[in-house]
């Protein structure tokens, strides 16, 4: 663990705090040389339960936590300060605390690594990104299709996905490279006039330093990814690049290094056959003007 801080405060969330924490742990497993069996046994828990330890899928317990800093020999009081202190920062509800009761586990993740990235590059087919999503526009989606329900766990969700455009105007806001389908901008989500707003949303936005938009014409649609995909990098060497692939019944986190040249070389395509970000902002102006 010297290559950690212990003063330092890691990552933004909870989620960060808990993956960081985890990779630690794994690495002076390895050190030890150890398994993930032994270090189960130790802590009267199964493998599995430590692959979600040092994956940071799970919160830790302070108790679990020193009972393996002792089997991997770390004894410096330092260093286990800062790893029961790491425990305890992790279970600190995020801002999205609250809106949990909507939030289903495998996007709850999302959220927490969303706020701790440093670069986000998406790609989306069907909708504008929730980062660059209106409040109608976004309504509409949540809605599925259907705005004006009355539901009042449509306006919480709405109201979640507007706070978490806050990380975008954040002191330290991600920077964000999003491609998305020409198709997406002749979808008239909500109806014309939230589309030319939307539209006007998309200009305004690409105009700050930190976010890029590039477009796909319709003629090299779909060839070099057939569904989106998001990919997060972070300022922390400690954690871990990450693509994100929702699907109908929930999403997967791909880490692994061959993973993530696939989605990282599909990207790369995606950026080349899309108009530049000048040209994509020439033809944002003149849809909405045909709108």
């Amino acid at each position: 663990m010297a290559s950690i801080d212990p003063g330092a405060d890691q990552g933004t969330g909870p989620t960060a705090r808990r993956m960081i924490l985890g990779t630690q742990l794994r690495k002076l497993r390895e050190r030890a040389g150890l398994t993930r069996a032994q270090a189960a046994y130790e802590i009267r828990a199964s493998e599995s339960k430590i692959s979600r330890m040092e994956l940071g899928r799970v919160s830790c317990k302070e108790r679990d936590v020193v009972d393996l800093l002792t089997m991997y020999g770390v004894y410096d009081e330092t260093e286990r300060a800062w790893a029961v202190q790491m425990v305890k920062r992790a279970k600190e509800p995020g801002w999205w605390h609250k809106f949990n009761d909507l939030v289903p586990d495998w996007f709850d993740n999302y959220i927490g690594l969303e706020e701790a990235a440093s670069r986000i590059r998406t790609y989306e087919l069907m909708f504008v990104p929730g980062l660059l999503q209106i409040e109608p526009y976004a309504r509409t989606v949540a809605g599925r299709g259907n705005p004006d329900s009355g539901d009042e766990n449509l306006e919480r969700r709405v109201a979640m996905r507007m706070r978490r455009q806050k990380v975008l105007t954040a002191p330290k806001s991600p920077r964000l490279w999003a491609v998305l389908d020409e198709s997406v901008l002749h979808r008239p989500v909500g109806g014309a006039a939230v589309l030319r707003r939307q539209i006007d949303h998309l200009l305004e936005m690409t105009t700050l330093p930190h976010v890029s938009l590039q477009i796909v014409p319709f003629d090299l649609s779909g060839f070099a990814a057939e569904g989106a995909f998001t990919l997060l990098q972070f300022a922390e060497p400690e954690l871990p690049n990450i693509a994100y692939v929702e699907h109908g019944y929930g999403a997967i986190y791909l880490e692994k290094p061959d993973e993530l040249e696939v989605y990282g070389r599909a990207f790369d395509r995606l950026t080349v056959d899309a108009e530049t970000p000048e040209r994509s902002r020439q033809l944002l102006s003149k849809l909405r003007n045909e709108i």
